[in-house]
Order: structure tokens, then sequence, then C-alpha cells
């Protein structure tokens, strides 16, 4: 019994390290996403979540986003500040948290855009962030 308990632990290693393999960033998405951080205002390095270069397709750099049509802004402003109310799109403070995200997005974009070899920023949807937030994530 304890050697099968060694097996499954072994495979189930294998199988983190694989994912972890198939998804890290590439040379170019590294060298991307340490200029943000090297180059980055005050603001968007504290700001609570980490814009990021997954992947460099042609010229094209893919960023994670914390937002889309099918996950709303409000989803995440309500999870990195939990004391507003998302539910009112007159609040002030939400309006403020919306422009905030917004400015944080635009210079993670300017950014990367201004690096040698991209040409433009297409925005994904960061589904392991979220999800590890807690936010409910509809299928691809």
């Amino acid at each position: 019994m304890n050697k099968r308990w060694q097996w499954i632990a072994l495979v189930v290693l294998l199988a983190f390290a694989a994912d972890w393999f198939i998804q890290r960033p590439d040379a170019q998405s590294r060298a991307l996403n340490s200029v943000i951080e090297q180059t980055a205002s005050a603001m968007l390095k504290d700001y609570p979540y980490r814009f990021h270069v997954l992947r460099v397709e042609g010229d094209v750099a893919v960023m994670g986003t914390p937002r889309n049509f099918d996950v709303p802004a409000m989803h995440f402003i309500a999870a990195i500040e939990p004391g507003i109310d998302v539910r009112d799109p007159q609040n002030p403070a939400f309006i403020e948290a919306q422009a905030r995200l917004a400015a944080a997005q635009s210079e993670a974009r300017s950014i990367v855009e201004a690096q040698p070899g991209i040409a433009s920023v297409r925005w994904e949807l960061d589904r392991n962030w979220l999800t590890a937030h807690g936010i409910d994530v509809p299928p691809q």
C-alpha cells in the first residue's frame, strides 16, 4: 500500500510540473513582464492586480486582464475592494475604482506597446487569478 501512494504522489507531482512547464511564459513574454515591472509608475506597481504578458503571437502581446464582457469590472472590484458597493453604478467610490483599473490597464498596455517588435496588445481574461479570488468565470 505504501508503494502505491508513492506512485500516486509521483504522478501528481509530474502533472503539476508539466502544467507549470506548459503555462510558463516564453523568453519574450518574461522580458516584456520585466520591462513592465521596471518602468511602471508607483500606481501600477501598487495596483492589486499585476498586469502581465501571457505570450507573444507574432507582433501581438497577449496580456492578462481581470475583466471582459463575460466578467464585468464590478466582480473584480468587489474582490479587491470589498467595502465598495459595486451594485450602485453611481457610487463615487465605485466610479473611482473603475478609473484606477482603467488607468492601470492603460499604462501596462502603453508600456508593452512601446517595446520593439510589439505592434499591439490583445487582452485575455485571467481565469486563474479570478478563480483563485473566488470569482465565477464562465466556461470558454
